[in-house]
């Protein structure tokens, strides 16, 4: 037991060593880079707050973020009850569901792009109902990128939790005579107040941190997350009062935390789940399946664009069918480096941090050792979830500029690990917690090590779970900007950087092909990952 729990030991001291350079110093420099001038001051923090556009950008942040999440819950539950409460056919739940995470698996400064070439004056839809619906830039379009880029995540919490929801709850009711918005209540949504609010706040933090969609279709609808870019890395930088612009979006963070944590009282649980079948309503499916395909619809038009402009010879003036922009794309030597620069990152972004979760959830979820331990595990995880990736880049910006760390691969690397290290490092621990309790203490009375039960024993019963973990940081790895537009360098862009960069000199073409480039690749990512995570679920099971 000792030598079981050096070696734990030893492991929780690593990942310990990991965060506390690469988390907790860059914030706490952060809060020092706000307050400190020739001693402590709040001087920034008055200058901030005092000057021109501040409290507009903060509340446009709220309101834009509060609206899009509010839409973005809706519509996530909407298609999360087709799937789950309805007779519709397996084949059309899978499309939908899909269709629901589609976005998922793009650069969020590509919805933007997308809405232009959608709903811009040219744009495709523009031309194909012949008039624009709206302006796009400002409110309306940051509302439909914010929409777009949140239905997934919120869809993907509720959509877990219907799973474990006793449907037998539902034939009760109506057995009992309840009328049907009562049911409704009982059965559905009352199980559903925590995940619906946790979703909610899920989907406000997304969008007020965001940084990709207000570059491209903010216009002068000015949020916190572009004045933070501006004053980073505008004209003249000023990183005192970056720091404090930071900070100040750390807030709603740190509320989301104490706000989730309130909520998990709200969550049921079952000591058992029916398995019960629906009942047969032709009207229910026929009204929930409209709903579903009108959202699917609305998601599938604005990202059609993406597959059309890139073939065509010059949009919207010479329309026809060409494969000129990925010849230049494909001929073009420094975006193919690129693309691998991007490749290189997610492959090592997922395995060192498919590591570092399983060795942190096998502390919390497979050890003896005491709470402390896996209290701070636990709480490294609660931070993490709560950080915006632009505050972990100006962070980085500040403590590692001028070191040899500086626009490094190992340093995106590591950014991305930290950034998203918290739904991994959940995964791997529920995953773990299922399993036998007692492997370890057999195996070590068979005179089996720890690392060698761990290796033998845990790892390939957990080797789906890992795959998952390992796709998850891949996929996030290739899409994620809001960190790395900060301490990318020329020699390491990747793709979403370089995104950016074929912005400012109007190469439109180009971004929708790096964009399908970044969508093609994640696909073909997911679905060997997935199919390998079943592949292994299955055999574990025979």
């Amino acid at each position: 037991m000792k030598v079981k729990n050096k070696e734990l030991k030893i492991v929780f001291f690593a990942v310990m060593i990991l965060f506390a350079i690469f988390l907790m110093a860059p914030i706490i420099m952060l809060l020092v880079k706000s307050v400190w001038k020739d001693g402590f001051s709040f001087e920034f923090y008055a200058s901030v707050i005092g000057q021109n556009g501040f409290f507009t950008a903060l509340k446009n942040s709220f309101q834009i973020a509060a609206a899009s999440a509010v839409t973005a819950t809706v519509l996530a539950f909407i298609i999360a009850y087709g799937v789950h409460y309805t007779s519709l056919p397996k084949w059309f739940k899978s499309c939908i569901s899909f269709i629901a995470t589609l976005p998922m698996f793009l650069p969020t400064i590509t919805y933007g792009f997308a809405i232009i070439y959608s709903f811009g004056k040219q744009g495709l839809l523009t031309r194909l109902l012949g008039r624009q619906l709206f302006d796009i830039y400002g409110f309306a379009g940051l509302f439909v990128g914010y929409v777009i880029y949140t239905v997934p995540v919120a869809f993907l919490l509720i959509h877990n939790t219907m799973e474990f929801i006793d449907k037998k709850t539902l034939i009760v009711s109506k057995a009992m005579g309840d009328h049907t918005v009562s049911t409704f209540w009982i059965a559905v949504l009352r199980p559903l107040l925590g995940t619906l609010a946790g979703a909610f706040i899920q989907a406000f933090f997304l969008c007020f941190t965001d940084f990709g969609i207000p570059a491209s279709v903010g216009g002068n609808y000015e949020v916190i997350a572009t004045m933070l870019y501006n004053q980073m890395l505008g004209g003249i930088p000023d990183f005192n009062r970056g720091a404090v612009i930071a900070m100040i979006m750390l807030i709603p963070s740190v509320g989301s935390i104490c706000i989730l944590q309130i909520l998990e009282r709200f969550n049921i649980r079952y000591n058992r789940i029916s398995q019960a079948e629906l009942r047969k309503n032709a009207a229910r499916d026929f009204g929930w399946g409209c709903s579903s395909v009108l959202i699917s619809i609305f998601i599938v038009s604005i990202f059609a664009v993406i597959f059309v402009v890139p073939f065509v010879e010059e949009w919207p003036y010479k329309t026809g069918f060409s494969f000129e922009h990925f010849a230049e794309v494909f001929q073009d030597s420094e975006l193919l480096s690129v693309y691998g620069h991007s490749i290189f990152m997610a492959a090592c972004t997922a395995f060192l941090g498919t590591l570092i979760a399983y060795g942190a959830a096998l502390i919390t979820a497979r050890s003896s050792l005491s709470n402390g331990y896996k209290k701070a595990i636990e709480s490294i995880a609660l931070i993490t979830n709560a950080i915006p990736g632009m505050v972990l880049g100006v962070a980085y910006l500040f403590v590692f500029s001028g070191t040899s760390l500086q626009n490094t691969f190992l340093l995106m690397i590591i950014c991305n690990i930290v950034h998203y290290f918290s739904t991994p490092y959940l995964m791997m621990k529920n995953s773990l917690s299922k399993m036998n309790a007692g492997w370890e203490t057999t195996a070590m009375l068979m005179g089996d090590s720890w690392v060698k039960t761990i290796l033998r024993v845990v790892t390939p019963n957990a080797l789906s779970s890992l795959i998952e973990v390992f796709s998850y940081y891949f996929i996030n790895a290739m899409v994620t900007i809001s960190a790395l537009i900060f301490i990318a360098g020329a020699r390491t862009m990747v793709l979403t950087t370089m995104i950016k960069q074929l912005q400012y000199v109007n190469r439109f073409n180009e971004v929708f092909v790096l964009s399908l480039l970044i969508l093609a690749t994640n696909l073909i990512a997911k679905a060997v990952f997935s199919k390998l995570a079943n592949h292994k679920l299955l055999t574990s099971k025979q």
